[in-house]
C-alpha cells in the first residue's frame, strides 16, 4: 500500500459543536444535579492547568485554553467508541508503559501536534519495528487517524489527547525516546503571539530530556519567519547536535507525505524548511 493509499483512507469528520447533555435530578433525594460522565476521549474538567517550569528557559504560554470540540461521523464514532480504549489515552500525570500499551518493546517516536494523521498513519508502515505515539487536542483529528489506523490495520500507532509539552513532562519516561516529530505547527505569525511557539528553548530542553543519547528530532515548517525562529534556536540547547538537511544516514525516517498544511504552503510557493537535531552521546 502507498502513502496515497493511506491519506486517501481517511473519513472527513463534521464540523459542528458538540451539544453537552443536561444534568438529570434525582426524584426522592433534594434536587442536585449529576455529574456528567466524560466521553471517551475527553478529559473530565476540560484542559488541566498548564506544568509551571522554574528552569529560566521559555516555553509556550498560551494560557488554559479549552480544548477544541467538534462532532464526529457516525462511523467515526462508532469506531471512536469501540477502539479508544485500546489505541487512545488522555492527558494525566501516569507515565505511559510503552511495552504495556504496545504489547512489546521497541524504539519509540513521539509525533507532536499530528493533525488529522496524514504522516502517521503513512508513515507507520514503514517503520514497523517503531512504536509510535501521536499526540494531538483535536479529537476530529485524532477520530481520523484512529479511523485509518483500524480500517488499514496499522498496529503500531497510539495516541494521546493533550498538549504536546504537557504530554512529554507529564507522560513520557526521561531518555526513553527515539525520536520526536514536529510536522507544521501553528506558526502564530503576529509578533505578540511569538510567546506561544511550541519551539522554544525550553522546549528543546524538555524534548532533549526525553530522547536517548542518539534520538532524534525532527521539525518542518513552511512559515518563512518562524523558520527564522527556529534557526535562531538552533544551537541554544547544548545537549542536541543541529544535523544538517538532507540526512541520509538518519536512523529514523525523515521522508514523509506532504500533509494539508505542507500543501497549503507549497501552494503559496513557500519553501519547506526542515530541522534536525541529534541527542549527543553522554
Amino acid at each position: 500500500m502507498t502513502t496515497s493509499d493511506f491519506s486517501e483512507n481517511i473519513e472527513q469528520p463534521a464540523v459542528s459543536q458538540e451539544s453537552e447533555p443536561l444534568p438529570t435530578h434525582g426524584d426522592e433525594q433534594a434536587e442536585q444535579p449529576h455529574e456528567r460522565q466524560p466521553k471517551k476521549g475527553e478529559l473530565p474538567a476540560g484542559r488541566p492547568e498548564k506544568t509551571q517550569f522554574d528552569d529560566g528557559l521559555d516555553y509556550p504560554r498560551i494560557g488554559n485554553l479549552s480544548f477544541r470540540r467538534g462532532t464526529l461521523t457516525p462511523n467515526q464514532e462508532r469506531i471512536w467508541e469501540d477502539n479508544w480504549d485500546t489505541y487512545g489515552k488522555v492527558l494525566s500525570d501516569e507515565v505511559i508503559d510503552v511495552e504495556e500499551w504496545f504489547g512489546r518493546k521497541g524504539p519509540t517516536i513521539v509525533e507532536i501536534g499530528c493533525g488529522t494523521g496524514t504522516s502517521t498513519v503513512a508513515m507507520a508502515p514503514q517503520e514497523p519495528d517503531h512504536n509510535i505515539i501521536a499526540v494531538e487536542l483535536y479529537r476530529p483529528g485524532l477520530a481520523k487517524l484512529l479511523s485509518a489506523t483500524v480500517r488499514n490495520e496499522v498496529s503500531n500507532i497510539r495516541m494521546v489527547r493533550g498538549d504536546g509539552v504537557e504530554v512529554l513532562q507529564r507522560m513520557i519516561e526521561p531518555e526513553s525516546l527515539a525520536g520526536v516529530r514536529l510536522f507544521f505547527p501553528d506558526p502564530w505569525p503576529k509578533a505578540r503571539h511569538h510567546k506561544r511557539r511550541i519551539v522554544q528553548s525550553g522546549t528543546l530542553r524538555l524534548i532533549s530530556s526525553r530522547l536517548k543519547p542518539g534520538g532524534i528530532f525532527h521539525a518542518a515548517t513552511d512559515h518563512a519567519d518562524y523558520a527564522e525562529w527556529i534557526e535562531e534556536l538552533r544551537d541554544v540547547e547544548p545537549t542536541l547536535e543541529p544535523i544538517a538537511w538532507p540526512w541520509p544516514e538518519s536512523p529514523m525516517l525523515l521522508d514523509r507525505p506532504t500533509t494539508k498544511f505542507e500543501a497549503r504552503g507549497l501552494n503559496l510557493d513557500h519553501d519547506i524548511h526542515e530541522f534536525i537535531w541529534r541527542k549527543k552521546e553522554a
